[in-house]
This record gives structure tokens, C-alpha cells and sequence, in this order.
């Protein structure tokens, strides 16, 4: 079995703080097998942490984590990004499109940009796989609920840290019964619903942390884009 981890967030991110080479760094040490880096829109920082990935004994995973309409869409494995602000079924199609696998992060917590505020179960269905475990959860409830969702469905179920920083990654792993130790063979086990997921809650100092850092950048940002 393969520990994996497949939601961060680098400093590409509009909340996110660390470099690629920390994030590669905190998953080589605490012993991962892959990760996947999934910025908000943006695919730059995944696509070098893939190519860094091997020098620190890593499956490095390209991905983003896309922004539908509805909500949040994690992809994962694809050749080159996929626009924001397509409908989730048209999220879906471009991420197959581009040989990834289409993982819903989250869906139950409307307050994230989970996606069952705007599309039904039925539509939900449709994806490759749902995170059934969040690490960044308030009571556990929604994690609960995807869980069960999946449960029910029959879908592939995977977890994530959701890490913001870089000493979060690994706070939620999917464990992959893969073939072989690379990209193809996870995504392929992933599929199959060869998986189980193990986490922790992120603390909540951490989490306190990660918010205020984010909207700190976000204010910069746009003070930077006014004066620009």
C-alpha cells in the first residue's frame, strides 16, 4: 500500500505560504510515497514539484483544484490545466479530457465551496472519486456525510490534508493498493476504489493560522493590483 497524499496548497495559492521544495520536503520526511500539489487555478507549482519530485524520493502528482460553478473539483494527473468557471459536468469532462481523474473534495461543506449547495447527489455521482476526510473539519460532520455518500454510491473514496502549510501535508492520506509506485498505477487504484483513508483534525491553531495567512495575501494582492 502506497501513502498519498493528493490536496495541498503551495504559495501559487491565494492561501497558501510554502515553496514547492518545502512541501516535497515535509512529505519525503515523513514518509509519503506521492503527492499532489493542487493549487486554486493554477498548475504551475504542481507541474515543478512532478519534475522535483523523484530527488526526494516522491511520486510527484500534477493537479489543481478547479473552480466550477458549482464548487471545488480536484484534478488530478492531467497533462494541462482546466479553466475556472465551467459548469461541474463540463469541470468533469475537461479533467477526462485531459487524462485526469475527477475528485470532489469537501462536498458536504457548503461554507468551502463544497459543491452540493448548486448540483443534487445524483449529479455528484458522476465524479471519479470523493475526499471523505478533510483535515481541515470543525466537527466532523461533513467528512461523515461524504463518507457515507460514497458508501452508498459506490464511489472510490480518498482523503486529504488540505494543507495550506507546508507542516500539515500528510495530516489526511489516501492509502493506495497500487501495481506499481507510479503516477498511472495510483490514479488507476484510485479508480478501481482500491483505497482507505486515514487523518487527523488540523489543529486549530493551525487552522487559525492558515485563514489569516490567506486573507492577509489576499489583501496584499489586491492592494498590489490597485497601485499596479
Amino acid at each position: 500500500m502506497l501513502s498519498v497524499e493528493l490536496h495541498t496548497h503551495s504559495a501559487l495559492s491565494h492561501d497558501g505560504r510554502d515553496s514547492v521544495e518545502l512541501l516535497l520536503e515535509q512529505a519525503s520526511g515523513i514518509g509519503l510515497d506521492a503527492l499532489a500539489i493542487t493549487d486554486h487555478d493554477e498548475i504551475s507549482a504542481s507541474q515543478r514539484a512532478a519534475e522535483l519530485a523523484p530527488e526526494y524520493g516522491l511520486v510527484g502528482i500534477t493537479g489543481m483544484e478547479v473552480t466550477s460553478t458549482a464548487g471545488h473539483v480536484l484534478a488530478l494527473g492531467i497533462d494541462e490545466a482546466v479553466p475556472a468557471g465551467l459548469s461541474f459536468a463540463e469541470t468533469l469532462d475537461r479533467i477526462r479530457e485531459h487524462n485526469g481523474l475527477a475528485v470532489v473534495p469537501h462536498p458536504f461543506q457548503e461554507s468551502r465551496h463544497g459543491v452540493l449547495e448548486h448540483i443534487s447527489k445524483d449529479e455528484l455521482a458522476e465524479a471519479d472519486a470523493i475526499e471523505v476526510y478533510n483535515s481541515r473539519l470543525l466537527t466532523g460532520r461533513s467528512n461523515r456525510q461524504a463518507e457515507r455518500f460514497a458508501r452508498r454510491r459506490g464511489l472510490p473514496m480518498t482523503a486529504g490534508s488540505d494543507a495550506h502549510i507546508a507542516e500539515m501535508v500528510g495530516q489526511a492520506v489516501t492509502k493506495v493498493d497500487a501495481d506499481e509506485r507510479s503516477v498511472e498505477a495510483i490514479l488507476d487504484a484510485i479508480r478501481a476504489g482500491r483505497t482507505t483513508v486515514e487523518g487527523e483534525r488540523t489543529p486549530w491553531r493551525i487552522s487559525f493560522r492558515q485563514a489569516a495567512g490567506g486573507a492577509k495575501r489576499r489583501v496584499q494582492s489586491r492592494i498590489g493590483s490597485f497601485l499596479g
